[in-house]
């Protein structure tokens, strides 16, 4: 019987694919104390986690001369680095205090056409109010062969919520936090599609499987596009649909599902061995007793 994952049993530590760090037991809270989030050792969160696996992934594929990482975040950085760019450029428009090599807007990048070989843009959109622009300037500055990897907070089964009046309480109840000006929801692949972006899309359940995802610390369908420009390409726009197993995904699932049931027989038997040594503890104790009985009545 598969048992894994359930209410009896969990795995009991984490790894971060960031820094390499295992953590015992789950990781911690993150944003709105959502639960196993962050990696105590690099704050890394699950959308950072997975970066991390994707660009393990592209990096053998991909000779990459210029990187942009529009707004990053310290964590990823290290990550990006992995690619060895020959030119790391981190780029943002200078609200606060990251570190970056290039300040500019996602709306009007201030890099020459067909210069970027890898993008990522991360969570970034939905605080722009001209998201149109912003993807247009990400088409434009995609060398061809270049990919960019795009997430966005996303609610599948609706529209986009948007709305660029609205005050910083409404923002806030309506998509999350304050500086964000709308809700992304199931024409955010045709707003791609529309602005010169054909895209195809990945998940790290159809990456690495639920399994993993659990020893990783990943939201399993936390989705992210993997976009080129389509200036010299069409696509269309598919329905999203979780994909199925891979050869990969079977494998990773197995080789989790056969450390599980080691941890779980070494858990067993460490309950017997402390059950075990209690038994003599007592038995100990018992003839220790005996013996100093028998030889006070000697005495």
């Amino acid at each position: 019987m598969d048992h894994f994952p359930g209410p009896r049993h969990e795995l009991p530590r984490r790894y971060c694919p960031v820094c390499g760090h295992w953590t015992d037991r789950r990781f911690r809270n993150g944003p709105g104390a959502r639960p196993d989030a962050r990696c105590p050792s690099c704050k890394s969160l699950e959308r950072q986690r997975f970066l991390a696996v994707l660009t393990s992934c592209l990096g053998p594929l991909v000779d990459v001369g210029t990187l942009l990482d529009i707004a990053p975040a310290p964590c990823t950085t290290t990550v990006l680095a992995e690619l060895e760019p020959v030119r790391h450029v981190r780029m943002d428009i200078g609200y606060d205090e990251r570190g970056v090599d290039l300040l500019g807007s996602v709306t009007a990048i201030p890099l020459r056409d067909g210069s970027v070989d890898v993008l990522v843009c991360y969570h970034v959109l939905e605080h722009v109010p001209d998201d149109a622009a912003a993807m247009r300037e990400m088409a434009r500055v995609l060398a061809p062969g270049g990919v960019g990897l795009v997430q966005v907070p996303i609610r599948f089964g609706r529209p986009t919520d948007e709305d660029l009046g609205a005050g910083e309480a409404e923002r806030v109840r309506r998509f999350g936090q304050h500086d964000h000006v709308r809700y992304y929801g199931d024409d955010f692949e045709q707003r791609l599609a529309d602005n010169g972006l054909v895209f195809t899309r990945t998940s790290p359940r159809s990456l690495v499987g639920e399994r993993v995802c659990h020893v990783l610390g990943l939201i399993p369908d936390e989705w992210v596009w993997v976009v080129r420009s389509a200036a010299h390409d069409t696509g269309e726009v598919h329905p999203v649909v979780v994909p199925p197993p891979t050869g990969l995904t079977r494998a990773l699932d197995a080789v989790v599902e056969a450390w599980f049931d080691d941890l779980v027989a070494l858990s067993h038997a460490r309950r017997r061995v402390r059950r075990l040594r209690s038994e003599l503890d007592v038995r100990s104790r018992s003839l220790g007793a005996r013996v100093r009985a028998h030889w006070h009545r000697s005495a």
